[in-house]
Order: C-alpha cells, then structure tokens, then sequence
C-alpha cells in the first residue's frame, strides 16, 4: 500500500525523487517501470502508477466498447500526458515537459500515496484544493455507506 504525503523538490531536469517509503513499496512489489500521466482534465496532478497497476487499468479500458466517446476521451487524456518511465538507480522519475508545464511541477511539490499509484500536486495547488474542497460530513457518511 501506497500512503501518506512526503513534501520534496522537483530537480532543475524535471526529475522527482520518489520518497523513499513509497519507492521501496513500489519497486518491491512491481518493479521500476512506471507510467506517468494525468487523469485530470488540463493536467493540474502528475500520477505515477507502476507498470503493472497501468496495465490492468489497460485491461479493463479494452474490455469497454471502443465507439464509446467517454473511453475515446479518457484514452486521450491518459495518452496525452502520458510516458513511460522508469525510476533510476537514485529514485528519480522524469515528467516530461507538457505534464510538468500543466501541473506546475517547480519547486515544493507533494506525494501523496494513492493505495497503487502516486498523485504529485504543486504543493501551493494542493494546498488551495484542500481548502476548497474539503472533506465533508456529507463524505464521511457517502463511505460509510461502503462499511469505511
């Protein structure tokens, strides 16, 4: 599992160095490759999944009927922002130039553990979404619903 939230720099090259916890759990279990997209409309957060998290969510988009417009945009999306990658020997992972000019990826940037995969934020961003859209009573009682 893949949680909570570590604070670090992305580097002059556009590099991430994956905190340590989560790059020791990801690596463990499912090895260096990665993919690196956004699955938010105008790519405002960097997702790390690892290669085989990527594929099964691959599998079941393959199972959907290809003329539906929904798939046909998510896809879009996914690839759009979307590279391979693959953590290096010092636990670094590259977001290439579109995502990281879209999502802001300068400076104080957050991990945060996503259980599979990992979302990146501008750490400013984050800050702002939390504060605009915070977790209600109206959630709490939506996941109790699902014994959470």
């Amino acid at each position: 599992m893949l949680r909570g939230n570590y604070s670090v720099k992305i580097d002059e090259k556009g590099r991430l160095k994956i905190p340590a916890v989560f790059r020791t759990a990801m690596q463990d279990r499912y090895g260096a490759q990665v993919y690196v997209t956004s699955r938010k409309h105008e790519g405002v957060v960097v997702n790390i999944y690892p290669m085989p998290v990527w594929e099964e969510m691959e599998r079941k988009l393959a199972t959907l009927p290809p003329s539906l417009p929904e798939l046909a945009r998510y896809v879009d999306l996914v690839n759009y922002y979307g590279q391979p990658g693959e953590i290096d020997k010092q636990g670094r992972v590259s977001i290439h130039p579109l995502l990281r000019e879209s999502a802001a990826m300068v400076g104080d940037v957050d991990v945060l553990g996503q259980l599979d995969h990992l979302d990146v934020w501008n750490h400013e961003r984050f800050a702002t979404r939390m504060a605009d859209e915070p977790f209600t009573d109206a959630d709490a009682r939506k996941l109790s619903e699902f014994g959470i």
